[in-house]
């Protein structure tokens, strides 16, 4: 189909990166979102390497490598620092043809928006939709409207559209656990260089993770009932107390983090959903599969939405709706078992079941390295660009 006009909701990764792959395909295209200035929720993405195979089909390969960190090895770690397992990244790159690259998510979306050729309108709240025969016109808050032949709806885990597509409220599922995620300098007594390091016990997480800029991406988690965890506290003393007798490493990073720079977040999650889809709007990533980040899968799958869509509406000439009809035929599967198996691998993580993560502790210990390599694989490479 040619000279179509898109509309996209929403200027995160998943947007953007539609945005991309819709304008290369010769379309008009429009993003909006109804934040005044772009700061991404979170401090860093770990980007697989089937995310990374999409940025290299648009031709980005060189521009996510310049930004990504290097990572060569996994390590699980206990909390007082035994090395439970030690794994080796090399078999996993081979196999799927592609080395991931931690990056952080300001430095992601900034090269997004410097490759999209389009207009990026901020301060633009999408209030309503209304589609006919031959487009969508959305308005804004703001008074102003637009119209395109579709509309892509990559307006987050809370998204306002997807009561549009589905005819009903679906509000995220709470995770059961807090993450504070930032960034901070690299430095050798945190971790090794080009290593990510994942400390675990008690039913918590805690990680460094290389990402570009000479810096870690860290992240603690715990598990917490909602009222508690909605009521928050002063970062620096939440995690001295709750990683306290923990490896020296996390002591020394827990008093060298910027509290003002650290996130705290209640995960959640959306799905899975059986309807991306009406007529001519689409969802599109968090709006419609928002996953537990167990997995580092939540960006890679927007990312390849809007691949399968600029390659569905590129290659097949019935109609918008029928190509988002297939859109959605593809999609749906394939995000629902990441988002499945995320919640489930939160849950082994983070003690619903204390005897099931007693079991993964000893499983860490055992596991042969090229068995974990061979798990993250068999999610990459079920994606669309193996």
């Amino acid at each position: 189909m040619d000279n179509l006009k898109v509309l996209i909701i929403g200027a995160g990764m998943g947007g953007l990166t539609a945005g991309i792959a819709l304008s290369q395909a010769g379309y008009e295209v429009e993003i909006y979102d109804r934040v005044a200035e772009l700061r991404p929720a979170g401090a860093g993405i770990s980007l697989w390497s089937n995310g990374v195979k999409v940025l290299n089909r648009l031709g980005l390969g060189s521009k996510m490598a310049a930004i990504g960190g290097i990572m060569n090895q996994m390590q699980y770690r206990t909390m007082g620092n035994a090395v439970l397992n030690d794994i080796d990244l090399a078999p996993l790159i081979q196999t799927v043809g592609q080395r991931p690259y931690p990056v952080a998510r300001t430095d992601l979306q900034r090269m997004l928006l410097e490759v999209f050729p389009g207009p990026v309108h901020l301060g633009h709240e999408c209030v309503a939709l209304e589609q006919d025969e031959t487009g969508v016109t959305a308005a804004f808050s703001n008074g102003h409207t637009a119209r395109g032949d579709l509309l892509v709806a990559a307006d987050g885990i809370r998204s306002r559209c997807r009561k549009y597509v589905l005819d009903t409220e679906v509000a995220p599922n709470y995770g059961g656990y807090v993450n504070w995620n930032g960034l901070v300098p690299y430095h050798p007594e945190l971790a090794p260089k080009e290593t990510w390091v994942i400390f675990v016990g008690n039913h918590q997480r805690a990680s460094l993770m290389p990402v570009g800029g000479d810096r870690f991406y860290f992240f603690f988690d715990v598990p917490m009932p909602l009222e508690q965890a909605m009521q928050g506290g002063e970062i620096r003393s939440e995690l001295t107390q709750f990683f306290a007798g923990w490896a020296e490493p996390l002591q020394q990073l827990i008093q060298h983090l910027d509290p003002a720079q650290t996130n705290r977040l209640l995960i959640h999650d959306v799905g899975p959903l059986a309807t991306f889809v009406k007529g001519r709007v689409a969802l599109l990533g968090d709006a419609a599969h928002a996953t537990c980040p167990d997995l580092g899968q939540g960006g890679a799958q927007a990312m390849e939405d809007g691949f399968v869509l600029a390659q569905l509406l590129q290659t097949t000439n019935l109609s918008v709706e029928d190509a988002l009809q297939r859109y959605q035929a593809e999609r749906v599967g394939r995000t629902a078992a990441v988002v499945q198996k995320a919640r489930s691998r939160a849950e082994k993580i983070h003690g619903k079941d204390p005897a099931a993560t007693q079991a993964w502790y000893e499983q860490l210990e055992t596991e042969t390295p090229t068995a974990v390599t061979d798990a993250i694989a068999a999610v990459i490479l079920d994606g669309p660009l193996r």
